[in-house]
């Protein structure tokens, strides 16, 4: 039973979570992408281009949450969704900046 309560205090407090990214990009919608022991990764896109991630120890967490804060779910992370990620300077020298000649995101002189 203190499972079950556990699980829905933890649903509610992403769900918040989700609803505030929600108001500060014009909206939002997402995807749940299993990841493993670690759970399950809520992916969210504003409608403004801006996303982000959270992440719920179950599926089901994940889901309850989302639920709970009215977000609109993709099954993949593909196509008319996945084109409304905008990204910047940052996310390319994390993603690949090493790769394609971008700076080093180690100390000075790597």
């Amino acid at each position: 039973m203190a499972d079950t309560k556990q699980a829905e205090r933890r649903a509610s407090k992403l769900a918040k979570q989700i609803q505030a990214f929600s108001k500060q990009h014009g909206g939002a919608e997402g995807q749940l992408a299993y990841i493993g022991q670690m759970g399950t990764r809520i992916v969210l896109v504003g409608e403004d281009g801006g996303w982000g991630d959270l992440v719920a120890p179950t599926h089901e967490v994940a889901k309850s949450a989302a639920e709970k804060a009215g977000l609109t779910l993709h099954e993949t992370f593909d196509g008319d969704f996945a084109a409304k990620v905008r990204t910047g300077p940052y996310e390319w020298t994390r993603m690949a900046g090493i790769q394609v000649g971008g700076p080093s995101n180690g100390p000075a002189g790597d």
